[in-house]
Formats: C-alpha cells, sequence, structure tokens
C-alpha cells in the first residue's frame, strides 16, 4: 500500500490509486472536526474539499479535489444539503466534465427538524454524512461501479434520519462571539450543526426526557417497528463528555428495543462536531444485508475504528 498525504489551498487528499479504482470525496466547510480530513483513508473517503469555518469551498479546490480523486472511472461526490456546497459543486462538476471526468454527487439531507417530511429534499445535512462516506468508500473498495456506488450511497442517505440537541453555542473564530444566545438552564431540540434554529426551545430536564423527544422526532418522520434493523451514531458536537453521550445512548437503545428493533451497528462519540458547541445528535439508519455490510466494511483512516 502506498500513501501520500497532500494539503493544497483547501484540498486535503490521501493517494489511494494503488488500490483502489473509484473515488470517494466530500465537500464541505471546515469547523466540523473529524469532519472531513479525518475520514480520508483506504475503505472511506480518497480526498476532501474543505472551506472556511462553516463555509463552503469554492469552486476551485472542489474540482482539485475532483481531478486528484479520478483515476479513470470516475468520482462520487458527497455532499450536504447547503446551498453554497451544491451550487459550487456543480460550478465544479461542469468543468470537471470538459476534462472528461466523470463525477456524480449524492445529497445528504438527513435532518428530520430542519424542515418537515413533505419538504424532505430542503432538509440540511447533518451527521448522516459519516455513514453516507463510509457505505460509499466500501462500495468503491469492493469495487462496485461508480453507478452502483452512487445508488448504494444514495441508498444510505434515504435511510438516514438525525436531529441534533444543543446546551450552548460555538463561536465561530472570525465574528469572536457566541452564534446564538442560549439561557444557561436552556436546551433546544433541532439545532443545525452551523447553529440554525431548531424546532423547540425550552428548560434542561433529564437526559431520559430529551431523548425520548428526540426520538420522537425521528420515529414520526420514519416509524420503526418490530424486526427492524437499525445503526445508531450518537454524536457529540464537540463540548459535551463522552460519558453524557453514553446517557443517551442507553436510553434510546432502551427505548428502541422497546419496539422490537434490532440495533446492528452502534457507534458513540465526536464524529461530526460543531466547534466547541455543547450538545449532541442521533442519527438512526435503517439498515439491510447491504448497508450493513458496507457499513462494517475494515476501513483505514484516523477516527473510525472497525
Amino acid at each position: 500500500m502506498y500513501m501520500l498525504s497532500v494539503v493544497l489551498r483547501g484540498v486535503c487528499c490521501i493517494e489511494l490509486r494503488h488500490f483502489r479504482i473509484k473515488s470517494v470525496l466530500y465537500l464541505g466547510g471546515f469547523g466540523h472536526i473529524p469532519v472531513f480530513a479525518g475520514y480520508i483513508g483506504d475503505g472511506f473517503l480518497d480526498a476532501c474539499a474543505v472551506g472556511d469555518v462553516f463555509a463552503s469551498p469554492d469552486m476551485n479546490p472542489m474540482l482539485e479535489s475532483i481531478k486528484f480523486a479520478d483515476s479513470g472511472q470516475g468520482v462520487l461526490c458527497i455532499v450536504a444539503n447547503y446551498g453554497g456546497d451544491r451550487m459550487n459543486f456543480d460550478m465544479a462538476c461542469e468543468m470537471a466534465e470538459m476534462d472528461d471526468i466523470e463525477a456524480i454527487k449524492v445529497i445528504v439531507a438527513d435532518d428530520v427538524a430542519s424542515a418537515s417530511k413533505e419538504e424532505a429534499k430542503k432538509r440540511r445535512g447533518v451527521a448522516g454524512f459519516v455513514y453516507v462516506s463510509k457505505v460509499a468508500g466500501a462500495a468503491a473498495a469492493k469495487g462496485y461501479s461508480l453507478s452502483d456506488v452512487a445508488d448504494v450511497a444514495q441508498k444510505a442517505s434515504d435511510n438516514c434520519r438525525s436531529i441534533g440537541v444543543a446546551l450552548s453555542s460555538c463561536t465561530v473564530p472570525q465574528a469572536g462571539k457566541p452564534t446564538f444566545e442560549i439561557a444557561n438552564d436552556e436546551i433546544e431540540i433541532g439545532m443545525g450543526i452551523h447553529g440554525e434554529p431548531g424546532v423547540g426551545r425550552s428548560k434542561i430536564t433529564s437526559v431520559d426526557d430529551v431523548v425520548d423527544e428526540m426520538l420522537s422526532h425521528l420515529l414520526e418522520d420514519r416509524p420503526a417497528q418490530a424486526g427492524d434493523r437499525m445503526a445508531i451514531l450518537v454524536n457529540g458536537l464537540g463540548g459535551t463528555p463522552i460519558e453524557e453521550l453514553y446517557l443517551i445512548l442507553r436510553r434510546a437503545k432502551s427505548e428502541l428495543e422497546k419496539i422490537g428493533v434490532k440495533l446492528e451497528h452502534i457507534r458513540v462519540g465526536n464524529y461530526a462536531t460543531s466547534m466547541e458547541m455543547a450538545g449532541a445528535s442521533i442519527t438512526l439508519m435503517q439498515l439491510d444485508d447491504e448497508l450493513k455490510t458496507l457499513l462494517t466494511a475494515d476501513a483505514v483512516c484516523p477516527f473510525w475504528e472497525n
């Protein structure tokens, strides 16, 4: 295995062409460590284009990432559902096509708090893009065609539902002040990873009550029934101790198992943060045999342990 790490004008890449044919890259803003560069590695991402804090990269680093990642059989680009990311990616793809590079995009829009079920295409992309990237990277590593990689990544995206909760804001360096104000005794359900408004603010209550409310939004959007197979990702937003994340898992696991859901893949940790924001998100992904196989396939990168 030969690997070469490169950082060039907002483009973070690891050369994987010695053992990969199709390539997978992610496009988005900085400030969500370990997203995105932390998931570059065998069986995950091949490259990423990173913008400023909470800002989309412009078209040029996106195009550079696509060109770098391409090994002759095209590139799958995973994009969270934000206007700047999508607009710049569309321009980068047009330019890539002029160089005979096929670039297919998969949009991740998993945040149930950001739009109704009827307007699901308007939803924000949040921690679900970690699952989508893992599934896509594993499919590419297994030799799927580019179109098949895109199809299974889209299936993963379609099966993801997420919701977050925040107890404090974060401070973007350029602004030098909190992105939003929230009282010390308040909590906001549905907060986005950039500080976007949620679905409701209330006084802080027990972790069980908070998790129950989060699950009610997730399961209202996609009801669960006995025998359903799911993966769960309990994700810290940057300022929440790991032991508190496990309290969230404890309650979510208990409530889902009461329904008869089989949790076949569990992740707890900081997978998609929001600077130093105190809070967490829950992502549920419906599984079938293919998605479970790809989600649990080996990967070599700094922030994903098999």
